[in-house]
């Protein structure tokens, strides 16, 4: 069975990290994005993934073979020369995903983290015989999104809705997909939205179902989101008791430290708290709400609170951050500085505080 991952995109809202590596490859909780797609695909019963990409694609391809290796499974990089929108790249891999069985293939945004029931969705897009099935997710506010109506009883779709400015629903598109090799007849060589185009001609014949996402989901492509998602997959973790959960004794609540990192005495770490490979937290560090990726070090006494702190970073002593810090790879902060929501580019030193956000380049 095959899955396509649309992993397109320049990552620009997930700057400064995706400065240093393409966005699939960005680490979250301790591996990178696209990993826990592919690793869900491979236990869904997919044993070949195709990349939709056209930024470094030899960066994701070499960095990816040993996965390819580890996990059993073929991952092939379709390129796109141009970007081709949502439904371009399956016109571009059209021979790759059919093989002339007739059978359905994954397709998958890769900013998405959920559970990713991708049996589920398999079975129930082979139980109705459609061309494709949508999986929805619930929101609040759904007047930001493009809401999917659909008959609840049944989940056929009959309509999309963008931004509505009244109420129409509460679901909206959670960017995975079931699809029948059928559907390639409806897509164009040429940049083209699955969502806008695709799908309505989908809808027209009644061959588009719905199916109602069960657990979190979060679109992780920008800052703010990947550490709401990140608390999400944590408590994702705690509802299944999943032991990938620290049970180290300075964890308060839900986080993940790699079983190389170094943590100090005195040090509370948590809620939804994530450290990296080789990571050196010192004495009397409190991690809240962030991200701190491999290598970095958090010196003494600091306090690191709702942030992302870059690639072999380090943060000095008795300092603190707070309100989305983002820090690019090998960025330097002196010691006892305060910097609120301060985004800085690879590379960098940091002298002075930053008393309201902004960019340090």
């Amino acid at each position: 069975m095959k899955a396509i991952i649309l992993v397109g995109g320049f990552g620009t809202r997930l700057r400064p990290l995706t400065l240093s590596v393409p966005k699939p490859l960005v680490d979250f909780a301790n591996k990178p994005m696209i990993l826990h797609q592919i690793e869900a695909l491979k236990r869904a019963g997919v044993d070949h993934v195709i990349l939709a990409i056209a930024y470094q694609p030899g960066v994701m391809m070499s960095f990816l073979k040993e996965y390819e290796e580890k996990l059993g499974i073929k991952i092939t990089c379709s390129e796109e020369k141009t970007p081709m929108g949502t439904a371009g790249p399956l016109a571009i891999a059209r021979k790759l995903l059919d093989d002339g069985t007739g059978e359905p293939f994954f397709m998958l945004n890769a900013d998405v983290i959920c559970e990713y029931p991708l049996r589920e969705a398999l079975d129930y897009h082979r139980s109705h015989g459609g061309e494709a099935t949508i999986l929805v997710t619930k929101v609040d506010e759904p007047s930001k999104y493009g809401v999917v109506v659909f008959d609840e009883s049944t989940g056929l779709v009959d309509r999309f809705v963008e931004k509505p400015k009244e109420f129409v629903g509460n679901k909206i598109n959670a960017g995975i997909y079931v699809l029948s090799p059928s559907v390639l007849d409806k897509v164009q060589l040429r940049p083209t939205s699955i969502e806008k185009e695709v799908f309505p001609l989908v809808a027209q014949e009644d061959k588009l179902r719905a199916m109602v996402l069960e657990g979190y989901w979060m679109d992780v492509g920008q800052p703010k989101d990947y550490l709401q998602g990140l608390d999400l997959y944590l408590g994702g973790l705690r509802a299944r008791e999943s032991p990938l959960l620290s049970r180290h004794p300075a964890v308060v609540g839900n986080a993940v430290i790699d079983e190389s990192a170094s943590i100090g005495e005195g040090c509370v770490i948590g809620p939804n708290a994530c450290i990296g490979k080789d990571c050196v937290i010192e004495d009397g560090v409190c991690l809240r709400n962030c991200m701190v990726f491999p290598g970095s070090t958090i010196g003494k006494h600091s306090c690191v609170t709702k942030s992302i702190i870059g690639w072999r970073s380090k943060v000095g002593q008795w300092a603190r951050l707070e309100n989305m810090c983002v820090f690019g790879e090998d960025v330097q902060c002196r010691d006892e500085l305060y910097l609120n929501g301060a985004v800085v580019l690879p590379h960098k030193e940091v002298k002075v505080n930053v008393a309201k956000p902004e960019i340090i380049i």
